[in-house]
């Protein structure tokens, strides 16, 4: 008892003691732990997440979990007379029409009925360079003309004699295996990996990023998939990115159209990946890695270490890391009986094209616009020139006034004759006079013309008049301040060669 008085008064001493170690700042056991953490941090964030996680207590179990979640194929089963393996690794990527697992309210929203083919929808090489710093993605038009291998009919067990077919009936006919034999068959370049991705994988893997945004300079309005964007940058959800990358009949020039389309925006989503922060955030990595696998299929090798060494490769890409091309074509309409209408490669350009992959050669170097710019003298910043379907130097324009501003039809001509433009110089005044936007009226049978001025007067509204003949019309509004965007028609690839872009030639 005599001693509990003075352990009473000496605990609000204890508080007393606190500042001590302030005092012995210099001295090493506390201070120096603080940066500790930050350190931890950096290394973080310029690693990988997927690599942080590996390397942790739970990233092994994490990286099982999904390695678990891919359903396997075997695509190079009893394959014989393979290709020469090259240098770098090559994934046979196809796009199927799988659509099981779409709700019915997105079958309506996204003109997704009817049934599927069962055939690749898309077909895609990837090649990712040895060094694991460049990626090269080869678009197969599906109605490629090829001639399938002898094979073993799945269903009826008799042999089956060579024959020819569309590249994208592989599938259905002989499914991944026919289809991989098909394109190295055709391309002489060993495939290392198969991934299959259908529609509701792809829907997914764009939502999960936060949408991905595209550019147009040109309307792009298909009835067939229900899509209608107008010129600009949108952000579009999954599955209005599957209308996009889907679309076939926004212009004449059909699937290939629609595969330059696809390669944009396999750019655009690269770049949405590389920039989010999404593959440096473990949290979000795992959600889109598992959007992705947890309905793909996969050959049997594609697993963890795979997936690590994608995840590594990706670290330091960016949309200038990429490019596309679509294999080159020879001939349009290649008809052959009882398949129909194909497409026919040029032999010579696409045996040029699979040599540089297999030799891991970029397919075009490094252009003036990619070189690093000087410092000491920089320029001026000009928006680039939009890409469009029809020269300008081909389009008939009659330019008219429909404002009260004299002389506005007058500017705009000569603006538009210094584009390029075909104008007759003899500007008109309109029958109205209270228009507040440009319009644009054209015969529908020059709707290409018509969309390619549209896109050097942004803002402007296209109006369909039947039978106006081959001149198209510009009516002026007050939208009009005397600028008109310059563009070019894309030019076409010399024979025997790939047309080749970079994730970041994406023009609007």
């Amino acid at each position: 008892m005599s001693a509990s008085p003075p352990r009473s008064p000496a605990r609000p001493a204890r508080p007393q003691r606190r500042p001590q170690p302030t005092r012995q700042a210099p001295r090493p056991p506390v201070r120096p732990r603080r940066p500790r953490r930050p350190r931890w941090a950096m290394r973080a964030v310029t690693t990988l997440s997927v690599v942080v996680l590996a390397s942790a207590g739970i990233g092994h179990s994490v990286m099982a979990g999904l390695d678990a979640d891919i359903a396997r194929v075997d695509p190079f089963k009893d394959m014989k007379n393979r290709p020469a393996a090259g240098h770098g690794m090559n994934v046979l990527l196809v796009g199927t029409d799988g659509r099981d697992k779409i709700t019915e309210q997105e079958r309506r929203r996204y003109r997704l009925g009817g049934a599927p083919c069962h055939c690749t929808d898309t077909i895609m090489i990837v090649h990712i360079s040895a060094d694991r710093k460049r990626a090269t993605v080869v678009s197969l038009p599906r109605d490629s003309y090829a001639e399938v291998p002898a094979q073993v009919d799945e269903t009826t067990h008799r042999p089956r004699a060579a024959h020819p077919i569309k590249l994208n009936a592989a599938y259905a006919e002989g499914g991944p295996q026919l289809t991989v034999r098909t394109v190295e068959d055709m391309t002489r370049l060993k495939i290392d990996h198969y991934l299959e991705v259908d529609f509701i994988t792809f829907m997914r893997t764009v939502d999960v990023l936060g949408g991905v945004r595209v550019c147009t300079a040109q309307p792009l309005k298909d009835s067939y998939t229900g899509l209608n964007l107008s010129p600009g940058t949108h952000t579009l959800n999954g599955g209005q990115a599957l209308q996009y990358v889907r679309s076939r009949h926004v212009d004449a020039a059909s699937d290939l159209g629609r595969m330059k389309r696809q390669q944009r925006f396999l750019a655009s989503m690269i770049e949405q990946a590389t920039s989010s922060g999404v593959l440096l955030n473990p949290i979000r990595f795992r959600d889109v890695t598992r959007a992705v696998l947890g309905s793909v299929r996969a050959d049997t090798g594609f697993g963890t270490d795979e997936l690590l060494d994608l995840g590594r490769a990706m670290r330091n890409f960016s949309p200038s890391s990429s490019e596309f091309t679509t294999v080159p074509i020879g001939q349009l309409g290649y008809a052959v009986k009882g398949i129909g209408s194909t497409l026919k490669w040029d032999r010579a350009g696409a045996d040029q094209l699979f040599r540089s992959l297999r030799e891991d050669k970029p397919l075009a170097p490094p252009t003036p616009a990619h070189a690093p710019t000087p410092t000491h003298a920089p320029k001026p910043q000009v928006p680039p020139p939009a890409t469009v379907e029809v020269a300008p130097a081909g389009i008939r324009v009659q330019v008219e006034n429909g404002t009260p501003t004299a002389g506005l039809a007058r500017r705009m001509d000569a603006a538009l004759a210094a584009t390029g433009f075909a104008t007759n110089h003899r500007p008109v005044g309109a029958a109205r006079r209270d228009l507040r936007r440009t319009v644009v009226s054209f015969d529908p049978r020059w709707d290409r013309s018509a969309r390619s001025l549209a896109a050097a007067l942004p803002g402007s509204v296209l109006r369909a008049v039947p039978g106006m003949g081959p001149v198209l019309r510009v009516t002026v509004g007050t939208d009009f301040k005397g600028a008109v965007r310059t563009v070019r028609a894309e030019a076409p690839a010399p024979q025997g060669e790939a047309s080749v872009i970079r994730g970041d030639d994406r023009v609007c």
